[in-house]
């Protein structure tokens, strides 16, 4: 896009701008390729404490830069802006958020379907939530610094902060004293599917790999067990549903 260029310098302001949203692309995979590697070289309890510590640092470093050029103030480790909007707009961009990611979940899946079909974008699939969930799992933890093993209620609480509980309506149902169901009442996904009149994504392998790695990874005392999820037939007032039990 920037084809008459032969140095950063020739660059007018849109190009000069579309540079700076690019070298923020860039930092972006570079982060995520370094959790990557030291994964692979160090196993994933590693990476993830090392993670912490270095998104933490790297945090501050880049804020405390942007927010001397930039003119903008931090309080607490938080852009002032971000403090100045009222709640129902902070709220708003909370959830734009979230729904920014599983937009970019279904762009990635709906690339390589076209490119490679189904079955390998779902088999992409299934393995990214193998990474993901147990980091999603560790960056709540760390968020609401719940302890090593929270036990059901530490569960609920982080089933609640996931970047779906967002998105989705989701509910809970205490079953026994060491188990409670987990239920997803309305998908964004499949709510839309069912709209254009077609039949359920069959995500029951992601599922499977998701939600056990993920309640694993809050307490690695709880179990999974799929009550449902499609292509299972299902009641309805859910789209999937899981049994998490403690299990000492």
């Amino acid at each position: 896009m920037l084809k008459n260029a032969n140095n950063p310098d020739e660059l007018d302001k849109k190009e000069t701008a579309r540079l700076v949203i690019d070298l923020f692309h860039r930092s972006m995979i570079h982060h995520a390729l370094w959790f990557a590697e030291v994964k692979h070289q160090m196993g994933m309890d590693r990476a993830l404490e090392f993670l912490h510590a270095a998104t933490k640092k790297s945090y501050d470093v880049q804020m405390h830069h942007l927010s001397k050029l930039l003119g903008f103030s931090m309080e607490d480790g938080i852009p002032g802006a971000l403090l100045a909007m009222d709640d129902k707009a902070l709220i708003d961009l909370r959830d734009r958020v979230a729904k920014n990611w599983l937009a970019g979940d279904g762009i990635w899946f709906q690339t390589i379907e076209s490119a490679e079909g189904l079955n390998e974008a779902k088999r992409c699939n299934d393995s990214c939530w193998a990474q993901f969930s147990p980091f999603e799992a560790a960056s709540i933890k760390k968020l609401l610094d719940l302890p090593e093993n929270p036990g059901l209620q530490g569960l609920k609480k982080a089933l609640a902060f996931r970047v779906y509980g967002f998105v989705n309506e989701q509910s809970f149902t205490d079953e026994t004293p060491d188990s409670f169901v987990f239920q997803m009442n309305d998908c964004r996904v499949q709510s839309a599917r069912k709209r254009k009149g077609l039949q359920d994504y069959p995500c029951k392998s992601a599922g499977l790999v998701e939600y056990s790695y993920f309640a694993r990874a809050v307490d690695k005392r709880i179990t999974t067990q799929c009550i449902g999820c499609p292509p299972d037939p299902h009641p309805d007032e859910w789209f999937c549903a899981w049994k998490f039990t403690l299990v000492e």
